[in-house]
C-alpha cells in the first residue's frame, strides 16, 4: 500500500495499551510535538521547532523517537531535518489493563494533566487581552449532575459522539469550511464524593 493510499482512510483514535508507548510519549516535548502536528501537518522538524520552542535537532530526535512507537510517520520526501511528518492517529485514549500500564498511565496522566493545567492557567491570565470575537468563544464553566456510573458512561459517549461529528476535519483540512480554527476542550470529569473521601 503506497502512503497515498494509507492518506485515503481515516485516521482514527488510538487505544494506547503499551506501557512502553505510553512512557515515550510521557514527555513534555513530544506532547508538545504531537499538538504542533494536530494544528498543522506535515511538519518538518525545523517547521515543528518553531512552534514548540525547541530546536530542530532536538525536535528531530523526539519526532524519531514517537515513530518508533507509532505516535507519527514519514510522509515522504526529505531528509534529516527537512523531512516532513504527521500524526500516526488523531489522538489516543490510555487503557491501563494490568500492573505495568496502570503504572506507565499514571505518569503519562501526570504530565498529560500539568499540559493541560497549565495551558488552562495561561488562557486565563491572556483572556482579557483577547479580540472580542475570541473572547466571546472561550469559555470555563463547572456543573455537578447525578448520574448513576451506567449514565455517566452513556454521557461520555455522547459528548464524544458530538465531538466526533468534527473528526474528519482534524484528519483532512480540506473539510475545514472557512474560518474555522482550531478549538480545544479540556474537560475534566469525575465522581466529586471521591474527594471527599480522599479527605476524611
Amino acid at each position: 500500500m503506497s502512503f497515498e493510499d494509507e492518506r485515503a482512510a481515516p485516521r482514527e483514535h488510538r487505544k494506547l495499551t503499551d506501557p512502553k508507548a505510553m512512557r515515550a510519549v510521557a514527555h513534555p516535548t513530544r506532547l508538545a510535538l504531537l499538538e504542533a502536528l494536530a494544528k498543522r501537518e506535515p511538519l518538518t522538524a525545523t517547521e515543528a521547532a518553531q512552534m514548540v520552542g525547541e530546536s530542530p535537532t532536538n525536535c528531530a530526535f523526539h519526532l524519531r523517537t514517537l515513530a518508533k512507537y507509532g505516535f507519527v510517520e514519514e510522509t515522504g520526501g526529505g531528509t534529516g531535518r527537512a523531512r516532513p511528518w504527521r500524526r500516526s492517529h488523531i489522538g489516543f485514549t490510555i487503557d491501563d489493563g494490568d500492573p505495568e500500564s496502570t503504572i506507565a498511565a499514571a505518569a503519562l496522566g501526570a504530565v498529560l494533566w500539568d499540559s493541560w493545567l497549565e495551558r488552562i492557567r495561561k488562557v486565563g491570565a491572556m483572556r482579557h487581552a483577547f479580540p472580542e470575537r475570541w473572547s466571546k468563544i472561550t469559555s470555563a464553566a463547572e456543573s455537578v449532575f447525578y448520574l448513576t456510573p451506567e449514565e455517566a458512561e452513556t454521557f461520555q459517549e455522547e459528548l464524544a459522539a458530538l465531538l466526533f461529528r468534527y473528526r474528519e476535519r482534524l484528519d483532512d483540512p480540506s473539510l475545514r469550511p472557512e474560518g474555522a480554527i482550531p478549538m480545544e476542550l479540556i474537560q475534566f470529569t469525575f465522581p466529586a464524593d471521591a474527594l471527599r473521601a480522599q479527605e476524611d
